[in-house]
């Protein structure tokens, strides 16, 4: 878990990138921009708010040969090493992102490169590297008394709200690749960021593989429990699964198994699925790790526990409480209406909010 928070920004270097593709140029300051007081705390609001409300999804460096190899790692070692040289190796990390910078689609903007310490990052104060980029320009009105009228102007610039891509390299993890989070709120030209310039893959962590085996969980719940079972018990099936992970610190499958499968003769389904769906999401030979609580909360919000019917009738079922929906939610079949029903038992209605 990170917290931004009580984040210093020590030293900020400003470039401008050209898509080389067009023969647009790149430009480098000579020297770091002097902070004050307000523009420090405009960049703090500007650069981590998107970190803030994403889903922490970890990266590392990768190289398909050595790390050695690989331009920002070895830029981000030469940097934790000797902070102070950060404005120059600032213009290796522009000039890297010009160079990957050769599709049309992509866009000229300015480029941000940040010294940064006190991050807290699980519990644990680490220094960090904040690589940012502002693409998009956006109107934006200018006033000015002329006379006896008040004129208007209409200029462009960045808006604060809105960072386009950006990354933190924490001074962790370094041998493995450091411990990286990315963002990118443009969706035309993802690989550019993530697999041209940064070259990272999923750092294959607590977090990674909690979020991993559920998503896994839940594909199985919608492509097996559900057609051999009904929505009921795919939803079930998901409300013990997310329960389970959310009691214990670590996994362990076979435990998981006899305590989440109601019905034992999806076990082999189970694993059968699993040698076919594994590799997909990075599971097939996983079967321990250590739960990330945050994942799985995160997890929780996003997974549906709504039967849906035809008859425009949604019953939500309790997450947290699954054995509500099994103790008092019956699925029946009418002969005369020749339809499905549900039958809900309750003691009294409960006032909404």
């Amino acid at each position: 878990m990170i917290n931004l928070h009580p984040v210093q920004i020590e030293s900020l270097s400003l470039h401008r990138v050209g898509n080389k593709n067009k023969n647009e140029a790149v430009f480098l300051s000579a020297e770091p921009y002097a902070l004050n007081d307000e523009t420090t705390g405009l960049f703090k609001e500007y650069f981590f708010k998107p970190f803030r409300e994403k889903e922490e999804n970890y990266f590392k460096f990768d190289h398909e040969t050595d790390l050695d190899f690989h331009t920002l790692n070895t830029v981000a070692k030469a940097i934790f090493k000797d902070p102070s040289s950060i404005h120059a190796n600032s213009k290796k990390i522009a000039t890297h992102l010009f160079e990957q910078s050769n599709h049309p689609h992509i866009k000229d903007g300015e480029l941000y490169v940040a010294y940064l310490s006190d991050v807290r990052l699980d519990n644990e104060k680490v220094d960090a590297i904040g690589i940012f980029k502002s693409e998009l320009k956006h109107d934006f009105l200018q006033f000015e008394e002329k006379s006896d009228n008040l004129d208007i102007h209409i200029e462009q610039g960045v808006n604060l709200n809105r960072l386009d891509k950006g990354c933190l390299i924490f001074n962790t993890g370094a041998e493995e690749g450091y411990k990286i989070l990315s963002v990118d709120s443009n969706r035309y030209d993802t690989k550019y960021w993530l697999e041209h310039f940064l070259e990272v893959v999923p750092l294959a962590d607590e977090t990674f593989y909690t979020k991993s085996y559920l998503k896994f969980c839940q594909n199985f719940a919608k492509d097996v429990v559900l057609p051999s079972e009904d929505k009921q018990q795919e939803v079930l099936f998901m409300n013990r699964a997310v329960n389970h992970f959310a009691k214990n610190d670590a996994f362990e499958e076979t435990q998981f198994l006899n305590e989440v499968m109601d019905n034992p003769e999806l076990i082999p389904e189970f694993k059968h699925y699993k040698v076919e769906k594994g590799p997909k999401y990075s599971i097939e030979d996983v079967s321990n790790f250590d739960i990330a609580n945050k994942a799985v909360s995160d997890a929780r919000k996003k997974i549906k526990n709504v039967i849906q019917l035809d008859t425009n009738i949604q019953i939500k079922l309790d997450f947290i409480n699954p054995e509500s929906a099994e103790r008092f939610v019956e699925k029946g079949w009418d002969e005369e209406r020749q339809m499905y029903y549900y039958l809900v038992y309750f003691n009294k209605e409960q006032k909404g909010n």
